[in-house]
């Protein structure tokens, strides 16, 4: 028990954000103008504004009365903790509202009646809320309407930052043919649009971004290539490393390419247990030697991470360095990477088979931790 038990949510208060001594109450028309926006109920929508007019730039207070659970210390079973009510305000507008929930009728109603396309009280823009759900339809009629798209978010990031899931890539088209700057960076990490669809793996997002000439070796504020971000995503199911790798190579990509800290795409893919990009980076000649600000080559990080991701297989990681020239292991230092690595033999052996010879001692024994030699025994 380890973990916490899921988030409890309480009560929802909407007040207006220039009466917060008088929150009112659900049947009040400005509960009523919210939920109207929430649910994409047009015809509400409209009789608020036409007969109670409820203001369309109008900011709401939303208060949110959370149920977190806060750790006390650590009990003999796992955490221990209580559930306290947590206030969360959040501000926003009926624009807002329309755009993160998907509704573009609502969202059409409230442009022709003057509502202000960046009007911003929560820090994010409707632009920004309706890319990150990849609402397209409402991204095209906020632009029809003027908005800015490349108005930085409190965060500092663009509208184009947001563009994160595969739905998106609409949004990303809308927003690049209505003026958005390509290479923005975003002012946190300094990422551009093009580093954004590398760590989310977004191929088809890449290819337009390089059509747009994208820099393709462009560095965000860590020093970090686009390769270098894709490099470093653990591999999963139906993603498209492989082709947005390739997309980059094609583009002139540079697989050495180091960031602040000395680390290339190899470092990163072999920290990730990535063995499909390490194929790639090797076969595209990348220094299986190399080594980073501290010290740590390729197979270091390897087996860095192999404890931590036995379910991705990283002996396949550590023979293709060995197949492709990475210096062993000192044998004096054997025994500290039995230590780290016991769970998962096959890294040992794949390690132990690629000496000729080695001198095996007592040392071993006692470098394994005694629950995995019990696990391990025949």
């Amino acid at each position: 028990m380890s973990q916490a038990p899921g988030a409890g949510t309480g009560k929802l208060r909407i007040s207006s954000k220039l009466d917060l001594e008088h929150p009112l109450g659900p049947r009040a028309p400005i509960a009523r103008f919210y939920t109207a926006l929430v649910t994409g109920d047009l015809r509400s929508l409209e009789l608020l504004t036409e007969r109670y007019h409820q203001d369309v730039n109008q900011v709401f207070e939303i208060s949110k009365n959370q149920l977190e659970w806060q750790v006390k210390s650590q009990a003999s079973y796992g955490l221990s903790g209580l559930w306290a009510l947590e206030e969360r305000l959040e501000l926003s507008s009926p624009l807002c509202l329309a755009a993160r929930h998907g509704h573009p009728d609502c969202l059409r109603h409230l442009l022709r009646r003057g509502a202000d396309p960046n009007l911003a009280p929560g820090g994010e823009a409707p632009l920004h809320q309706a890319c990150l759900g990849g609402h397209s339809d409402c991204v095209e009629l906020l632009l029809e309407y003027r908005a800015q798209p490349n108005l930085l978010s409190e965060r500092g990031t663009a509208p184009l930052h947001l563009c994160t899931s595969r739905d998106s890539l609409r949004c990303a088209k809308l927003l690049l043919l209505h003026g958005a700057a390509v290479e923005l960076p975003s002012e946190a990490g300094g990422d551009t649009a093009l580093h954004v669809a590398a760590r989310h793996r977004l191929c088809h997002h890449a290819r337009l971004y390089l059509r747009r000439r994208a820099r393709v070796d462009a560095r965000n504020a860590s020093q970090e290539t686009a390769l270098g971000v894709l490099c470093g995503q653990a591999p999963a199911q139906d993603d498209h490393s492989l082709q947005l790798f390739q997309l980059l190579l094609n583009h002139g990509a540079d697989v050495e390419a180091r960031d602040e800290s000395w680390r290339r795409p190899l470092h990163r893919a072999c920290s990730a247990a990535n063995a499909e990009l390490v194929r790639l980076l090797l076969r595209h000649g990348a220094d299986a030697n190399a080594i980073d600000y501290d010290g740590v080559s390729p197979l270091g990080w390897a087996l860095q991470a192999a404890a931590s991701r036995p379910e991705l297989q990283p002996h396949l990681t550590v023979q293709l360095l060995l197949n492709h020239g990475s210096q062993r292991i000192w044998p004096s230092a054997f025994s500290k990477v039995l230590k780290s690595c016991a769970a998962v033999p096959e890294v040992i052996e794949v390690l132990f088979n690629s000496y000729s010879q080695i001198p095996v001692s007592q040392e071993w024994r006692d470098a394994v931790p005694q629950e995995v030699f019990q696990v391990r025994q025949p």
